[in-house]
């Protein structure tokens, strides 16, 4: 008997064979068909979540961003542009220069710089090691600045060997001062630079606010400066060994060339720049 009626209402009903619309970043120079209009064009504007098309005739419509189009036949979702990352920045080394990544140490030169005491050299490696690495230069410490005229004569500098130095308190009138002066004047003068900035010890040379101080404390000059710092910062200072781990509480605070004073940043980066220059 024939079922006037047709199937069954209350059966499944039939699924059409559609293909579903896929997500697909809008691109400058696409072309896809609004399917609810037929308008096709090719993407040229992109501006927030709406988009410009333009037909064969440069005619121009705005859609959008969402479903409904076509894209080479194919349903698609357009959706905003993926943001491309940006570039990263370049490591920087503590110094503040370019890191130069998987670089070997260069030989080192027979050019030097000399500083006045462990402290001083400490902190030179720990800021500007890398750079000193790459470009091949030794960092060695004079002990006491005394002696430095003898120094300078048994290096014998010239111009394919250099001699840097880094001193203490270098301001006018000071000992220190004579002595670069006479370094200056002396055998090997022409190929030798002494520098220094102006504070008492390195230890000044680290901004105070790296350890929550205001400034640094006023030593009287009756008072060896080390343990008078210590002793005004409270810290223990009755041997060498406390001074040490003074030293090395402060060194801790300084993470790159920013936690240092300009006085002794442009120092040492005069002298690499003067032992490293062409003969």
């Amino acid at each position: 008997m024939t079922d006037r009626y047709g199937r069954d209402v209350l059966a499944a009903p039939r699924t059409p064979n559609r293909p579903r619309s896929t997500e697909h970043p809008v691109e400058l120079g696409m072309v896809v068909e609004d399917a609810q209009t037929g308008y096709v064009g090719e993407v040229v504007v992109i501006d927030g979540d709406r988009i410009e098309l333009e037909d064969r005739h440069r005619r121009r419509r705005r859609f959008p961003l969402g479903p409904g189009y076509l894209l080479e036949g194919k349903p698609v979702i357009l959706a905003a542009p993926k943001r491309k990352a940006a570039p990263a920045a370049p490591a920087r080394t503590a110094s503040g220069s370019v890191a130069v990544t998987g670089a070997r140490a260069r030989t080192a030169l027979a050019s030097r710089i000399y500083v006045e005491g462990r402290h001083d050299a400490e902190l030179v490696e720990q800021v500007w090691g890398d750079d000193l690495r790459i470009e091949g230069v030794v960092v060695e410490y004079l002990g006491g600045v005394d002696d430095l005229p003898g120094i300078v004569a048994e290096f014998a500098p010239d111009p394919h060997r250099r001699l840097g130095v880094l001193v203490d308190h270098l301001v006018a009138g000071s000992k220190e001062a004579r002595i670069a002066e006479a370094v200056r004047r002396g055998p090997g003068g022409a190929n030798t630079l002494v520098v220094g900035h102006p504070y008492v010890d390195i230890w000044q040379s680290v901004k105070p606010e790296r350890l929550g101080l205001k400034a640094w404390p006023v030593i009287p000059r009756s008072m060896e400066w080390k343990h008078g710092i210590c002793e005004a910062l409270r810290w223990p200072h009755a041997d060498q060994a406390d001074i040490a781990r003074a030293w090395q509480k402060i060194r801790s605070r300084v993470r790159d060339w920013n936690d240092l004073e300009p006085a002794l940043i442009g120092r040492v980066e005069e002298l690499i720049d003067f032992v490293t220059a062409p003969a």
